[in-house]
């Protein structure tokens, strides 16, 4: 199976994102756009990435009417992108919604396809937090993300967001599933804001397809360097 690495784009400006996609060149083809950097730069970005030949991973969450999550992918897909993603908690009914306008949005060529991918238990996020959010006393991370495994294998979701911690109880469950990993860390880097982290190589033995990699890469002396270091760990070739 092949594994692609993806690099997060997260900055608040188009100019820096694509200095660093300028300084990464042929090494890396497929770019995470998320929140803030949407926020910023909108579509227009995302044209530019894949008019440089670059596959984009569009980090949106979408959670809201099933009606409005189709609209939304609908649009999203046909900016071209290649990955999408939605809360698993919006239930069958939204992700179904996603998938279907997803299809609609990208076409029926081969290859056009845009994968709604699922997000189970955010990677900040511990057990005692997710507990709070949900109103529980007692919450297994471990068994959430399954339980929202379910829903995303369910809706016909192309893959599911989940941290390395879980990724093989996930694997084992719904082979296939495509999961997406974030939150990647190579050995002795620091993991900053994240709770729930694992390194590039334990996250590909845990069946995972895409790997999202950030700061280790972008805020490197040495971006080109540090992307290969983590394809090399990884055993793979872009």
């Amino acid at each position: 199976m092949t594994v692609r690495l993806i690099v997060a784009l997260d900055y608040a400006d188009a100019r820096s994102a694509l200095a660093l996609a300028d300084a990464l060149g042929s090494a890396c083809d497929f770019y995470k756009v998320g929140s803030e950097l949407f926020t910023a730069a909108g579509p227009e970005l995302v044209r530019t990435l894949i008019e440089r030949g670059s596959d984009v991973f569009l980090d949106l969450k979408f959670h809201d009417i099933p009606k409005t999550m189709s609209g939304a992918a609908r649009s999203a897909a046909a900016l071209g992108v290649r990955l999408l993603t939605v809360h698993a908690s919006a239930g069958r009914e939204g992700i179904r919604a996603a998938v279907d306008g997803a299809g609609e949005g990208a076409g029926e060529g081969e290859g056009e396809r845009c994968g709604v991918l699922a997000v189970s238990v955010l990677t900040s996020m511990d057990g005692a937090t997710v507990g709070s959010v949900w109103g529980r006393s007692q919450i297994v991370v471990r068994d959430e993300v399954l339980r929202l495994a379910d829903l995303a294998a369910e809706s016909g979701a192309h893959g599911l967001v989940c941290a390395g911690t879980e990724a093989a109880a996930v694997h084992a469950r719904h082979g296939a599933l495509r999961l997406l990993v974030p939150a990647i860390r190579p050995t002795g880097t620091a993991t900053h804001d994240q709770s729930r982290v694992v390194t590039p190589r334990e996250a590909v033995d845990a069946g995972a397809s895409y790997l999202v990699v950030g700061r280790a890469v972008t805020e490197a002396g040495d971006p080109v360097g540090a992307f290969e270091s983590i394809l090399q760990e990884i055993g793979t070739k872009n």
